[in-house]
C-alpha cells in the first residue's frame, strides 16, 4: 500500500500535455482535475501556452518549481519515453500514462511500450498504463481525478480495478444514476508497469474501500495474484468480471491491450483459489457490491419473502431455490404476529402474501415479524406495482429497517416507472433495490457464497 500512494494521494501534480483546445484530452483532464476540487498543487507543462485556466504553464519539466508526485502524461506515443526519461531525470516518481498507441497499436507500438518498461526499470520511476484513464480518489482531503471521461463519481466505499478505460467511464456514470459511490478507482491499461494485484492489495488495505470490483482482461502474475487475492478477500469482498471468454472475446482482448486471454478454465480456478467471486456481466458487478456495502452478510440461507403479488412471490420463491437458498415456512409465533392485521385470505406461510392492496402499515407488521423470526437469515421484501399504494411511504418504511442491519434486507420493486421514486428514495440510502426477483436471490446467494 505504501508503494502506491503517492500515486493515488499526490500532494502535487503536472500534466505534461495540458492544452486551451476545448475538445482536446490535454484540456479534458486540467479542467477535471480543477473543477473536482483536487487539494493539491497543479502544474500545466505546454510549451506553447502561458495559462489555462487560470494556471500558470510550464515549459517544461525542468522548468517546474518542485518535484510533483505524479506526472500525468498526455502527449503522442512517440514521444512518450523522452518526456518519461526527462520526468525521471527531473526526480519525479510516479506517472501516469494517458496516451494510446502503444501494445494495443502493434508494430511500433509494441516496440515504444518496451522503451517504456525498461526507462521505468532503470531510471526507477512508477509507470500507470499506457493507454488508461489513471485514478480517481473521491476522498474529500484529496480530490485527485485524470479521468478525461466524466466527472468525479460518488463518494463511497466500492474500489473499482479496471483494465479497460472506456468500461470505467461507462460504469461509473451508470453507478451515479443509481447513487453508488466509489472510494478509489484505479485504469491500468496496458499495464507496462503497474498491475492489477498491486493495486488490489492497495485497496486491500485502504480503510475507505469496503468492497472491491474488478474488470480484468489478463492477469499478469497468477501465482502472486492467488497469494494476494486471497489475503484480501479474507477481509473484504472481491469481485471480478473477466472479458474474454469466448474465443472472439479473446481477439477482442487481444486488440484493445495487446494482452492474452487466456483459458476461461484456468482462470475460474485461479478465481475460486483466491476467494475472488467471478461474475457474469456488467450488472452484476452492481447487483453484488450494492448488498455488500450495505448490509451484513447473511448468517444463513434461509430467506423470509414478503409480498404484496402471489404470482411474483412464486417467482421470488423459485428464484432462492435455484440458487441454493432455502424458504422456509413460518413458525406459528410468527405468523400469529401477522394474522390479526390481514386479510384472512392472505397467506402466511412463506412467501407471506399481503395482497395488492397492502399498505406501508401492513408491510411493516410483516417486516417486524420476520426480523424477530431467529429462523429467517435474510428478509427479502418484493412489491409489485399496485396504484392503491404509497409507493414512497414503503421505500421510507424499507429504509428504516434495512439501516438497522441485523439480518440482510434487500428489495425488489418490479418494473421500472410505476415504483421509480420508491427505488430512488432507497437508492439515495444507498441500499439494495432491484427490478426483477431473479437478481435479488441470486445476489443473496452470492453474499452467502462469500460468508461461508
Amino acid at each position: 500500500m505504501k508503494n502506491l500512494l503517492p500515486l493515488l494521494n499526490p500532494k502535487s501534480v503536472c500534466i505534461i500535455g495540458a492544452s486551451r483546445k476545448e475538445n482536446s484530452v490535454g484540456f479534458a483532464v486540467l479542467r477535471n482535475m480543477v473543477f473536482s476540487g483536487f487539494k493539491g498543487t497543479i502544474y500545466p507543462v505546454n510549451p506553447f501556452a502561458e495559462s489555462i485556466l487560470g494556471l500558470k504553464v510550464y515549459k517544461r519539466v525542468e522548468d517546474l518549481p518542485e518535484v510533483p508526485d505524479v506526472a500525468v502524461v498526455l502527449v503522442k506515443a512517440n514521444l512518450v519515453p523522452d518526456i518519461l526519461t526527462e520526468c525521471a531525470n527531473f526526480g519525479i516518481k510516479y506517472s501516469i500514462i494517458i496516451s494510446a498507441g502503444f501494445k494495443e497499436a502493434g508494430g511500433e507500438g509494441v516496440i515504444l511500450e518496451e522503451k517504456i518498461k525498461k526507462i521505468s526499470r532503470e531510471k526507477k520511476i512508477r509507470v500507470l498504463g499506457p493507454n488508461c484513464i489513471g485514478v480517481m480518489n473521491t476522498d474529500p482531503s484529496v480530490r485527485f481525478t485524470t479521468n478525461f471521461g466524466s466527472d468525479m463519481p460518488l463518494s463511497g466505499e466500492i474500489g473499482f480495478i479496471s483494465q479497460s478505460g472506456a468500461i470505467c467511464v461507462a460504469i461509473l456514470d451508470f453507478a451515479k444514476a443509481h447513487g453508488l459511490g466509489f472510494s478509489k478507482v484505479v485504469s491500468l491499461g496496458n499495464k507496462a508497469d503497474i498491475n492489477e494485484t498491486e493495486v488490489l492489495e492497495y485497496l486491500g488495505e485502504d480503510e475507505k474501500t469496503k468492497v472491491i470490483l474488478m474488470y480484468i482482461e489478463d492477469l499478469v502474475d497468477g501465482k502472486e495474484f492467488i497469494k494476494v487475492a486471497r489475503r484480501i478477500s479474507r477481509k473484504k469482498p472481491v469481485l471480478a468480471l473477466k472479458a474474454g471468454l469466448s474465443p472472439e472475446g479473446a481477439r477482442a482482448v487481444s486488440s484493445h491491450t495487446g494482452s492474452l486471454a487466456g483459458s476461461p478454465e484456468v482462470y475460474k480456478a485461479v478465481f475460486k483459489q483466491a476467494g475472488v467471486l467471478e461474475v457474469q456481466s456488467a450488472s452484476e458487478l452492481f447487483e453484488y457490491a450494492t448488498l455488500f456495502v450495505s448490509q451484513p452478510l447473511p448468517g444463513g440461507n434461509r430467506v423470509g419473502i414478503i409480498t404484496n403479488a402471489g404470482g411474483p412471490g412464486i417467482v421470488a420463491t423459485d428464484s432462492c431455490i435455484l440458487y441454493g437458498l432455502k424458504v422456509p415456512e413460518l413458525s406459528e409465533r410468527t405468523k400469529n404476529k401477522i394474522s390479526p392485521f390481514v386479510p384472512s385470505h392472505a397467506s402466511l406461510k412463506n412467501p407471506v402474501d399481503l395482497l395488492a392492496e397492502a399498505d406501508a402499515e401492513r408491510f411493516e407488521i410483516a417486516v417486524k415479524a420476520l426480523y424477530a423470526d431467529k429462523n429467517i437469515d435474510s428478509i427479502y421484501f418484493l412489491m409489485a406495482p399496485q396504484r392503491m399504494i404509497d409507493i414512497e411511504k414503503v421505500a421510507k418504511m424499507i429504509s428504516k429497517y434495512a439501516r438497522k442491519k441485523k439480518k440482510t434486507f434487500i428489495t425488489v420493486f418490479m418494473g421500472l416507472q410505476d415504483v421509480e421514486k420508491g427505488a430512488k428514495i432507497l437508492e439515495k440510502e444507498g441500499l439494495p433495490v432491484y427490478r426483477l426477483p431473479d437478481a435479488a436471490a441470486r445476489a443473496i446467494s452470492v453474499a452467502y457464497k462469500y460468508k461461508k
